[in-house]
């Protein structure tokens, strides 16, 4: 990722770093820009916010996802119900 987009998201989600987990978040905190860094001593780390915003965002798309399923589950059913029925108002010694 670029410095340019990495300050860009650090400021946005006011976050610094992506995860505690290299020496060079050290380096990157240095550089950090984001407001929470000026206002405590310690920031949340940027891969904790991504990872709690995407899952929200997977969990409404879930939702929506299985609405749509269940729905075309109901189509198939009702189309295999009452695709056979008879017109009651059709002429029956007709052929076809």
């Amino acid at each position: 990722m670029s410095n340019k987009t990495r300050d860009e998201l650090e400021r946005s989600f006011d976050c610094c770093g992506l995860f505690n987990l290299t020496t060079l978040y050290q380096q990157d905190y240095a550089f950090c820009t984001a407001i929470c860094k000026s206002q405590s001593p310690t920031c949340q780390m940027c891969g904790e916010k991504f990872l709690k915003h995407s899952d929200e965002a997977l969990k409404i798309l879930g939702g929506v996802g299985l609405f749509f399923s269940f729905t075309e589950i109901l189509g198939v059913w009702l189309a295999m119900r009452f695709r056979n029925q008879k017109d009651p108002r059709a002429n029956p010694s007709a052929f076809l």
